[in-house]
């Protein structure tokens, strides 16, 4: 069995020019196969939100909520670097919050955790990091902002974007975060980042000059249930249509009496099923 994925091991990949394989997952299965698939992270992101749970945004969903995926995901991610994505409000508040939250995600087998936000949340970081757990940034298109953002916009576009997040980069970095993922961003700008700080860099939807890519599961797999469709998400296959279709197939069996068939009943020795086909008769005789 493969080793297990540590900070030097992703360092090491960085060293070597190997992108690093980083996809959500936020139950057993889909962590399971990703674990086989010899994928390199698992971020359990608070976009179970969207992805598991229906909601318009990531901000509905609570640390309870995070920790039933988490440990979903921990149960089958033996070898693989697990992330738990920080929800919106469990770190905000004091260090004391973050710190206590954030060891949730920890005790529950998480090798990391990640939060949204530069200079503004540079404190929180760093009462995590002394607490001695494993912090990733996130800048660029931060979903938890989304209402101080316009919506889910691209970042990065200006050279004056670029240097602030450049500068929370920077703070991050300093704050003693371990690595940063840049959302939703050109990739020159992305590149620009990179450059800047000595920590590792990862990407989702900014472009190939990063040391790996972030990618929602549900996106590539084509069942993602909601109108957003990110134009950086490449669908390797239709996981949705084919489940529906077999929905549909299920539903005609059942509906024209074709299944359960035979071969799905359990058999019976002859002798007692004669006995309790002649109980049936005479209940049916007596009435």
């Amino acid at each position: 069995m493969p080793s297990k994925v540590t900070l030097r091991t992703l360092n090491t990949l960085r060293e070597r020019g190997t992108p690093a394989v980083f996809i959500t997952a936020y139950d057993y299965p889909t962590a399971t196969f990703a674990e086989r698939a010899g994928v390199d992270m698992i971020l359990v992101g608070d976009s179970a939100a969207m992805t598991m749970m229906g909601l318009p945004n990531t901000l509905g969903i609570s640390m309870d909520e995070m920790i039933v995926f988490v440990r979903s995901v921990c149960r089958a991610a033996k070898r693989t670097f697990v992330v738990g994505d920080l929800p919106f409000l469990s770190y905000q508040p004091s260090d004391e919050t973050a710190v206590l939250n954030a060891g949730r995600f920890i005790t529950e087998g998480c090798d990391a955790v990640k939060c949204e936000g530069g200079v503004r949340v540079a404190a929180r970081v760093r009462a995590m990091v002394n607490a001695g757990i494993n912090v990733m940034g996130h800048l660029g298109l931060t979903p938890q902002n989304i209402g101080q953002l316009s919506g889910y916009r691209v970042q990065g576009k200006t050279r004056a974007a670029v240097d602030q997040l450049v500068d929370d980069a920077i703070a991050l970095q300093e704050a003693g975060a371990f690595a940063i993922l840049l959302e939703a961003m050109p990739a020159v700008a992305a590149e620009y980042v990179r450059e800047r700080v000595d920590i590792l860099v990862y990407g989702i939807g900014a472009g190939p000059h990063v040391d790996g890519q972030l990618v929602i599961s549900h996106d590539i797999l084509g069942n993602f249930v909601g109108d957003i469709a990110p134009r950086f998400a490449k669908q390797y296959a239709s996981i949705g249509s084919q489940v529906e279709q077999v929905f549909r197939s299920y539903a005609e069996d059942v509906r024209s009496a074709s299944f359960p068939a035979l071969e799905h009943c359990y058999p019976i020795e002859p002798l007692h099923e004669a006995e309790i086909q002649g109980c049936r008769a005479q209940r049916h005789t007596a009435n």
